[in-house]
C-alpha cells in the first residue's frame, strides 16, 4: 500500500503541524503506512511526541547511526539524509506520496534506494481540510483576538477628527502605523499576535496587500485587514472591515451595501459540495450586473477597479490555504473547512470597500465565526 511521507519542522510545515500538533523547530521525518504512524526525531522531542501520538513508532537519529556518520567526516545534511533513508528502510516503505515542497535532495536519496515518490499536494492538503477540534478551538481564539484588534482600531478611528482632509487625534496626525500598533497590541493581549504587515490602508497608500503607511484620509474608506495567529495551536484567523470617518461619498455607501449583499449571499450558499468557483462566480454575477468589472471580465492592463481578486480562501494552519474561492476553486467544500469570504470593490479615486468574515462549513451549511458589525462609521 502507498504510504505518506513528510519532512520538515512543525513551525514551517502546516502538513506536519496537523499530524504532530506541537511546535518543533528541528526537522523530523513523519510517515504513515496502512494507518500506522512513524516518526524519526531526536531524544529532545521524543517524549513530547510520544505523549501526543502514543501509538506511533519512534526512531532516533543517533540510534540509526547519525553520530558515527558525522564523526566520520560527512556533513550534517548528508548524515541526516542517510539516517532518514535508513528509517524509511526500517519502516519498509517502498511507495509514498509527498507534498510538492518535499526536500529534493532527500527525494533523490530515497529514489536511489528504489523508493517510489509521487507528489500529491491534493491528497496531503485534504488530510487537514477538516479541522480537528483543537485546531478549530485555536481558530476561534484567534478570531476573538481579531475582533479585539478590530475594536481597538475602530475606537481609535472614532476618536479622530478631520483637519485639512486628514485625520487627527488629540491634535496630532493619525497615521496608519498608529492604528496598526493599537490593533496589534489588542490581538497580542488576547492570545493571538498579529504579524507586522497587517493592513491599515486607504486610496492614499495601501492597495492590495500593501499594508499602508502614513496619514489617513477623512471622508474616504480606511481598510483594516488583520490575521492573528494563536500561538499554541499555530492556527490563524482572518477578518476585514472598512471604516469612513465623516460622511462617506455616495458611491462608497452604495458599494458598501453591494459588498454586504455579496457577503451575505456567499455565506448563505456555503455548504458541503459547493465549490469555491461556484461561490466566486455568483459574486461576479452580482457585481457585473451592477456594472462593475471583475476578474472574469477585466481586460489586460485595465487597472484594479471593481472586483479584481478572489472571493476568499481557506484558513487554518496557514492564513491562506485550501480551499481557494476563485478560479482555482475546483474542489467541493467539506464539513470542517474554515473559509474567509471577502468580497470587495475598489475605486482608484476613492478607495475600496471590503468586508471579510470567517465561517466553518457544517453538515448542512456554515457557522459564522466572526462577530463584528459592518458599519462604515467607526465606534
Amino acid at each position: 500500500m502507498r504510504g505518506l511521507l513528510l519532512h520538515g519542522d512543525t513551525e514551517r510545515s502546516a502538513a506536519l503541524r496537523h499530524e504532530i500538533p506541537i511546535a518543533i523547530i528541528d526537522s523530523l521525518l513523519f510517515a504513515e503506512v496502512d494507518g500506522r504512524r512513524y516518526v524519526l526525531t531526536t531524544q529532545l522531542e521524543s517524549d513530547r511526541i510520544k505523549e501526543l501520538l502514543p501509538d506511533a513508532e519512534l526512531f532516533d537519529y543517533f540510534e540509526l547511526g547519525y553520530k558515527d556518520l558525522v564523526q566520520g567526516g560527512i556533513s550534517f545534511e548528508e548524515a541526516s539524509r542517510e539516517v532518514e533513508a535508513r528509517a524509511v528502510r526500517e519502516i519498509g516503505l517502498q511507495d509514498a506520496i509527498v507534498p510538492g515542497d518535499f526536500p529534493l535532495a532527500l527525494g533523490d536519496r530515497l529514489r536511489d534506494d528504489g523508493v517510489a515518490l509521487t507528489v500529491d499536494d491534493a491528497a496531503v492538503t485534504l488530510r487537514r481540510r477538516a479541522k480537528t477540534p483543537a485546531e478549530l478551538e485555536g481558530i476561534r481564539t484567534a478570531q476573538g483576538a481579531a475582533e479585539a484588534g478590530m475594536t481597538a482600531a475602530a475606537e481609535l478611528l472614532a476618536r479622530a477628527r478631520a483637519a485639512d482632509g486628514r485625520l487627527e487625534v488629540d491634535g496630532k496626525p493619525l497615521q496608519a502605523e498608529d492604528v496598526r500598533a493599537a490593533l496589534r497590541a489588542a490581538c497580542a493581549e488576547h492570545g493571538a499576535p498579529c504579524p507586522p504587515d497587517v493592513i491599515v490602508a486607504s486610496v492614499w497608500d495601501g492597495y492590495g496587500h500593501n499594508p499602508g503607511s502614513g496619514p489617513l484620509p477623512a471622508g474616504l474608506p480606511i481598510h483594516v485587514d488583520l490575521w492573528p495567529q494563536h500561538e499554541e495551536s499555530g492556527c490563524w484567523a482572518d477578518m476585514a472591515r472598512t471604516f469612513v470617518v465623516g460622511e462617506p461619498p455616495a458611491p462608497i455607501a452604495e458599494r458598501a451595501e453591494l459588498a454586504r449583499e455579496a457577503l451575505e449571499q456567499a455565506k448563505a450558499a456555503v455548504r458541503p459540495g459547493v465549490t469555491g468557483r461556484e461561490l466566486f462566480d455568483a459574486t461576479c454575477d452580482l457585481f457585473e450586473e451592477a456594472g462593475y468589472a471583475t476578474q472574469r471580465t477585466v481586460e489586460p492592463n485595465a487597472g484594479p477597479d471593481g472586483f479584481q481578486h478572489s472571493l476568499g480562501h481557506g484558513v487554518g494552519l496557514e492564513v491562506h490555504e485550501a480551499p481557494p474561492l476563485g478560479f482555482a476553486g475546483h474542489d467541493p467544500l467539506v464539513p470542517g473547512d474554515v473559509i474567509a469570504i471577502e468580497p470587495g470593490l475598489w475605486d482608484g479615486e476613492l478607495g475600496g470597500v471590503t468586508f471579510e468574515d470567517l465561517v466553518v462549513v457544517t453538515e448542512d451549511g456554515c457557522e459564522l465565526l466572526t462577530d463584528f458589525p459592518y458599519d462604515l462609521k467607526p465606534s
